[in-house]
C-alpha cells in the first residue's frame, strides 16, 4: 500500500523516533510503514491520522486504488 506518512511527518518536522514514540511503537515500525513494508493495523492509523493531522485516505493509497462500484 502507497503512503504518505514520511512526508507529512518530515513535513511537521517530526523525526522516526518522536513519531514511533508518541504512537507507542518501536522506530523501526515506523520505518516499516513509511517504507510500505508493513500496514499498520486500523487502531494504528487512525493514530498516525491523529498525530499528522490528516485522514487515513489522505495517508495511505491501496495499491489498487481504481475503486469500482457492484455493477448489480
Amino acid at each position: 500500500m502507497e503512503n504518505h506518512v514520511r512526508t507529512r511527518r518530515a513535513a511537521l518536522g517530526l523525526t522516526q523516533a518522536e513519531l514511533a514514540e508518541r504512537l507507542g511503537v518501536s522506530r523501526q515500525t515506523v520505518i516499516s510503514i513509511e517504507r510500505g513494508r508493513f500496514d499498520p493495523s486500523l487502531p494504528l492509523a487512525f493514530r498516525l491520522s491523529a498525530l499528522l493531522g490528516a485522514s487515513i485516505e489522505e495517508l495511505f493509497v491501496p495499491a489498487d486504488h481504481d475503486v469500482r462500484t457492484d455493477p448489480r
